[in-house]
């Protein structure tokens, strides 16, 4: 199986790569503007997003059974400031990959967030209707829609809270921040110093999900794949957690210090202009009915990132 992984130098991207390549031998192209600043495993091919000419060339010469496309632009000021790109890179685009896709005859997986619903509504289903509060949320609601009615054969794939290792840089792009992305890398980090961390607490952020692990939701998109499914499905954990409670999880499964762990107003330079969902904790049983697959909880997928954080080496946490 060829599998073709649009923003495969980005954290998500980075992880569905080494996971297919290494763990389970499939052929892996990596498609982006740039190379990967770390190696990668698999094939390079350069593609630019925003242009249809170039996304079809690229897909077409790949000849891809799967297409993962987990590109997203990766800067919210920029979205906000420049609407026309963000539609571009994120609806504009999931058309031109779709379109290649239905050329090529491949399945797409189109990589969703748990930001598409509005935060009220916990515990969110595979078949709540989407509700987004903010640009982003709109955008990749958006991209869900193109693929579903524009793919022939869609999988849009709903990863929350994600964690893991950035495989294709040597360093996190950033932080905590508003959602809860990093948010255990930059815990980890500071308590292995030891160093305090503040744990972010306001309504003005995402404070509760139901936290990924980059791999483990790339291995329920590929059994979604191997199963035939198509339609939306929620690719992450089995349990829900707030931003401390998931902070004592982190130090307890790393073994650090928790009295280093503290709680306080978040960085104001780090919240975004639009209004952020407070809880978008999702279910996703229907997802693990679908492909035979038990949900690990918090301290499972935790003790599988500190494995691949001191190893270098990636699994699945179910064997299908």
């Amino acid at each position: 199986m060829r599998v073709y992984i649009t923003g495969a130098t980005g954290f998500v991207g980075s992880n569905v790569a080494k996971l297919y390549a290494e763990y389970h031998k499939l052929d892996v192209v990596l498609a982006g503007r740039r190379p990967p600043e770390q190696p990668l495993p698999g094939s390079f091919s350069e593609v630019d997003l925003l242009d249809p000419a170039s996304v079809r060339g690229s897909i077409l010469t790949a000849q891809p059974d799967v297409i993962v496309h987990a590109a997203i632009l990766n800067d919210f000021p920029l979205i906000y400031a420049n609407r026309r790109l963000g539609w571009d890179s994120y609806v504009t685009a999931t058309r031109s990959v779709a379109d290649a896709a239905n050329e090529v005859g491949a399945v797409l997986v189109y990589v969703s967030t748990d930001w598409v619903f509005d935060g009220t509504h916990p515990n969110s289903t595979e078949d709540t209707p989407p509700n987004p509060i903010n640009y982003y949320g709109f955008l990749k609601a958006a991209g869900e829609l193109v693929t579903l009615e524009r793919a022939h054969d869609p999988i849009v794939a709903r990863i929350a809270g994600v964690n893991g290792v950035h495989w294709a840089k040597p360093n996190s792009p950033r932080s905590q921040d508003a959602g809860f992305g990093y948010f255990v890398s930059s815990l980890v980090d500071a308590l292995s110093k030891g160093e305090p961390f503040t744990v972010w607490d306001s309504d003005t952020i995402n404070t509760r999900a139901t936290p990924s692990l980059a791999t483990e939701s790339a291995n329920m998109m590929l059994r979604l794949v191997q199963v035939g499914a198509r339609g939306t499905f929620h690719c992450c954990g089995g349990e829900s957690t707030s931003r401390i409670e998931l902070a004592y999880a982190a130090a307890e499964v790393f073994d650090l210090d928790a009295t280093l762990i503290h709680t306080g107003p978040p960085d104001p330079t780090a919240i975004p202009q639009e209004p952020v969902p407070q809880d978008t904790s999702l279910t996703a049983i229907i997802t693990a009915t679908k492909v035979d697959y038990k949900l690990p909880a918090v301290r499972a997928l935790l003790a599988e990132f500190r494995s691949q954080r001191e190893t270098g080496e990636v699994q699945s946490l179910a064997a299908f």
